[in-house]
């Protein structure tokens, strides 16, 4: 029998239970993928991360859902990263520590902020975003039990990729949020024919005081928080002039009662987005043992 230590971690919040959790399995360089599919699918999380060595990055990690691996993901790598340090995996360097992470389409930039050697945000650098396929309504919007009137107006339904394609779908308000009904039948058969990977409605309201935007995140099952839907959304509002500044505050998970939280900031002018910065908190859960 081999052991792998392993934590689980609640990422985008500052609170045990809130955010989203993803399990860190460290170690992990001798397991194949279908054995990384097993664990992933045991665990049951919107996402397991698997620590490994890199060749040309800091470290190395890859990402499996229960259903399959994804190219890159927000929540686990602030949680995979902020599980890294505080077990002392990697050094911090002061107040801001640069840490190359590779991912299956290669490195991104992580930036972990410190304060008296403890960590109080880790920074993402998604990749530069692109603009996909775009959606007839008719199409969409009865999968999500939403009509025309829900929609902000004059802008796409659009795929956007900052490292893994997302439907966006911008709603007026959170009423609109709060009347989704989702035709998970009519999803799948949408799904196949599509490029995305999963589907982020949002709308520009926060759901408390201090949020600018709250989403719902929904693919086969909905996801508390969802880091790299967060940036592709920053992406999409910017590049379409729905928001006047490049930063602001996300909110998601709260009416799952899992409330999560991250700092988006997109880098770059509306036609040519570099990249978009996404960070949060994260706690500790769970350390133990996996044994294989």
């Amino acid at each position: 029998m081999r052991t792998y230590p392993f934590m689980q971690v609640d990422a985008f919040t500052t609170s045990p239970l809130g955010g989203n959790p993803c399990a860190i399995i460290f170690d992990a360089d001798d397991l194949d993928a279908p054995t990384m599919q097993a664990i992933a699918l045991e665990n049951n999380l919107s996402e397991t991360a698997f620590v490994l060595r890199s060749q040309i990055a800091d470290v190395r990690a890859r990402y499996f859902t229960p259903e399959s691996e994804i190219p890159l993901a927000g929540h686990p790598t602030i949680a995979t990263i902020f599980a890294l340090v505080t077990t002392n995996r990697l050094a911090l360097q002061g107040e801001v520590t640069k840490i190359s992470l590779e991912l299956r389409d290669g490195p991104i930039t992580v930036e972990v902020f410190a304060q008296n050697n403890i960590v109080q945000q880790v920074v993402m650098s998604q990749r530069k975003p692109q603009f996909l396929a775009q959606y007839d309504p008719a199409l969409v919007l009865p999968i999500w039990g939403l009509d025309a009137d829900d929609l902000v107006p004059d802008v796409p339904l659009q795929t956007v990729s900052t490292g893994t394609p997302q439907l966006m779908i911008p709603v007026r308000n959170l009423a609109a949020l709060r009347k989704i009904t989702f035709n998970l039948p009519a999803y799948r058969k949408f799904r196949e024919a599509a490029d995305f990977f999963s589907t982020h409605v949002f709308c520009r309201q926060g759901a408390t005081p201090s949020g600018h935007t709250f989403a719902r995140h929904i693919d086969f099952t909905e996801d508390p928080f969802t880091g790299s839907a967060t940036g592709g959304m920053a992406a999409y509002l910017w590049h379409y002039s729905l928001i006047d500044t490049p930063t602001f505050v996300a909110e998601q998970g709260h009416w799952m009662q899992r409330p999560g939280q991250a700092q988006v900031e997109v880098v770059g002018p509306r036609d040519q987005i570099e990249t978009v910065k996404v960070g949060g908190s994260a706690v500790t859960v769970i350390r133990g043992e996996l044994m294989l």
